[in-house]
């Protein structure tokens, strides 16, 4: 195999992509990504079912970011389908839309009472305004309290304990806290300014974000076949030292043979099904807060438009512990100052491999929006960029 690479990225997802395509091309380094899996993309990987329906196979991804700068640089890569993305709550059969907002507090409570409780809250916070469960219940005025409460066992309690698989006396009072009730009619589940849907799909982007004449990509490869970290530091690349940077953004616990124990996430199931109709149903995400086994379904052509008639895919998700079994993949870090602690420990070790950087979701232990990691990867990049002989 060639050695003469400037640069390891270990992971083809957003922020290994991105790391790859800005060191080759701003750089002017060779670059090798080493992809465990056998497709680029990560978890935004999409693909067309045997029905011929374009799936996100590892759930859904809607793009939405505030951020200009990740807007115009993920816009290099692809078109945009204008889509702005809304999601109802399942309440016992009425569909809502969440956040809960105006529009729900009718649905909720009936015209009569919801104009009264209209009033109420904006003359006591304004309207347009995002209004937490906090604020809510410390409000004199019984029937704002009230509110508080109808939100709080409706749209978040049984949904949470399903999502991290806690009792209502084990979920983070500072959590429940923030969650808001938005004083508008606006229905979009996000208000970013820029927001849509790859037209193409996910993977031709990663596709012609990697195609760079300076970027090899090995898929199928799992890093520590390659990639060795020996006791007295540095990196070993096929054996031999490399002292180039090292972008890693897999699991960080994993990097290290999990010798301080498995740093705890909760994994998800995808229960895909096909029907032989147009649409399935009303919106492209519908939570389930209060029924069902699962937390929400999603309806793949409802975000994708794509013009497929007769068929239609739906995912049922369902959110369970993490064991590290064959085929579960870890999706979300359970944050608390224990598991922070235990992260510390394996940052620490990475840390004192000299030019090795860990970025993402499993390498930091932290949960980011596709923005957001995009804005992480470029920054990196920026700081790499600057330093000399890099």
């Amino acid at each position: 195999m060639d050695q003469n690479f400037d640069c390891l990225v270990i992971g083809a997802g957003f922020a290994g992509a991105v790391a790859a395509r800005e060191l080759a091309e701003r750089g002017g380094k060779r670059v090798l990504v080493l992809e465990r899996r056998d497709h680029i993309g990560g978890n935004a990987y999409d693909c067309l079912d045997n029905a011929g329906v374009l799936i996100h196979q590892y759930g859904p991804h809607i793009f939405h970011t505030a951020n200009r700068r990740v807007y115009e640089y993920l816009s290099r890569f692809t078109q945009w389908r204008d889509y702005q993305h809304r999601v109802v709550a399942n309440v016992y059969g009425v569909e809502m839309p969440v956040p809960f907002n105006l529009t729900s507090l009718m649905l909720a409570f009936g015209l009569e009472k919801a104009e009264i409780l209209e009033q109420k809250l904006v003359e006591a916070y304004g309207p347009e305004k995002k209004v937490t469960i906090l604020e809510l219940r410390q409000n004199p005025d019984p029937q704002i309290a009230d509110l508080a409460e109808y939100v709080y066992q409706h749209v978040f309690l049984y949904y949470t304990m399903k999502q991290w698989g806690q009792k209502p006396e084990e979920i983070d009072p500072n959590t429940t806290a923030r969650v808001p009730v938005f004083l508008s009619r606006d229905d979009r589940y996000f208000q970013d300014p820029y927001q849509g849907m790859p037209l193409e799909g996910y993977t031709p982007l990663f596709r012609r974000m990697l195609h760079h004449p300076n970027i090899t990509v090995v898929l199928g490869e799992d890093a520590s076949r390659r990639m060795t970290l020996p006791e007295e530091g540095g990196v070993l690349l096929d054996g031999a030292p490399f002292t180039g940077p090292v972008i890693y953004t897999g699991a960080v616990d994993e990097l290290f043979g999990c010798r301080f124990g498995r740093l705890p996430y909760r994994t998800l199931d995808f229960r895909f099904e096909t029907y032989d109709v147009d649409q399935w149903q009303s919106h492209a995400t519908v939570n389930y807060t209060v029924s069902e086994p699962w937390t929400r379904i999603t309806e793949f052509k409802l975000l994708t438009g794509q013009v497929l008639p007769g068929k239609t895919t739906i995912a049922k998700e369902i959110s369970r512990p993490y064991t590290a079994e064959d085929g579960q993949i870890p999706y979300y870090a359970i944050i608390n100052p224990e598991n922070n602690a235990l992260y510390a420990r394996y940052k620490a070790l990475a840390e004192g491999r000299g030019r090795f950087y860990l970025l993402g979701r499993l390498a930091e232990y932290k949960y980011y929006n596709m923005d957001a990691i995009v804005a992480r990867a470029l920054e990196l990049c920026d700081g790499l960029l600057e330093e000399k002989g890099v």
